[in-house]
C-alpha cells in the first residue's frame, strides 16, 4: 500500500476560528483539540483519514506578516481541497467574506484560489 498524508501543520493566529471556518465551508470537523509546544494551542480539523492541525504559539508569541510563500524556501504554497460542487463552495467561500481568484477549467477538472485571514492560500477544484 502506498503511503498516504495524514495531515498538514499549519500555524495561525486563531485555531478555533480557523477550525470554524474550514468546518462551514468543507463540511469538515474537529477530530481533537487541545495544548501544544510551547505553550501554544492547536486543534486537529478534517475528516477521519485526513486533516488540517492548525497551530497558534503562547500569547505573546509573533507571527511572521504574510509574505509570498512562493518567494520563501519551505513556504508552504497552497492547500488544495477538492469539493462535489465547486459553485457551491465558492458561494460559501465568499459568504465567509473571502475572494475567490484565479479561477480556470483545466485538464481534467475545474479550480480556484482563495486567502484566509492569516493569508494561507486554499486552491478548491472539482473533478468530474
Amino acid at each position: 500500500m502506498p503511503a498516504m498524508l495524514e495531515h498538514v501543520n499549519m500555524t495561525v493566529t486563531d485555531p478555533e476560528a480557523t477550525a470554524a471556518m474550514l468546518g462551514r465551508l468543507f463540511g469538515w470537523g474537529v477530530r481533537w483539540r487541545g495544548a501544544a509546544k510551547n505553550g501554544g494551542h492547536t486543534v486537529h480539523v478534517g475528516t477521519d483519514a485526513q486533516y488540517l492541525a492548525l497551530f497558534s504559539g503562547s500569547a505573546g508569541a509573533a507571527l511572521v506578516p504574510n509574505h509570498d510563500s512562493y518567494s520563501l524556501r519551505g513556504g508552504l504554497n497552497h492547500v488544495a481541497v477538492v469539493v462535489d460542487d465547486l459553485d457551491a463552495a465558492e458561494a460559501r467561500v465568499r459568504a465567509e467574506g473571502l475572494t475567490a481568484h484565479s479561477h480556470a477549467d483545466y485538464e481534467p477538472g475545474r479550480r480556484f484560489y482563495f486567502h484566509d485571514t492569516d493569508g494561507i492560500e486554499y486552491e478548491v477544484v472539482s473533478y468530474p
